[in-house]
């Protein structure tokens, strides 16, 4: 997953972007990224994909774990992708790209407000165990 992730920095930013054609708002990436790597579908919107996955601690961050932030005046209107050693790929804002940032950054951990863990699918059916 974080080997696809890869090949897409420096794809532009673009509002409400879901493509490498198009290019990528927040949301749309990571959406994209667990979609096209793991056959995984995520929520549309970062509040949406925080609320549909696991919250963890900080500490327990690996890599391919959600990181979101306060950048709009709401509790998680940023979403990223944890890839270990403290930093995050994401499509951060108009005017840039795809790019990978630090965790540790003041401007990143001021605005830290959580991290998720996408839950693994189920790989049998519960009611016929």
């Amino acid at each position: 997953m974080l080997g696809k992730a890869m090949t897409l920095l420096g794809v532009p930013y673009k509002r409400g972007g879901s493509s490498s054609e198009t290019g990528f708002d927040c949301s749309g990436f990571v959406r994209h990224i667990y979609e096209t790597s793991v056959g995984r579908l995520l929520p549309r919107r970062a509040d949406e994909q925080a609320k549909t996955t696991e919250k963890i601690e900080r500490n327990d961050l690996n890599p391919g774990d959600l990181v979101f932030f306060n950048t709009m005046r709401r509790t998680f209107s940023h979403v990223g992708i944890y890839i270990g050693d403290g930093k995050f790929i994401h499509a951060p804002s108009a005017g840039k790209a795809v790019r990978v940032d630090d965790l540790r950054a003041a401007y990143w951990t001021k605005r830290f407000t959580g991290a998720r863990r996408v839950q693994e699918p189920l790989t049998t059916d519960p009611t016929n165990p």
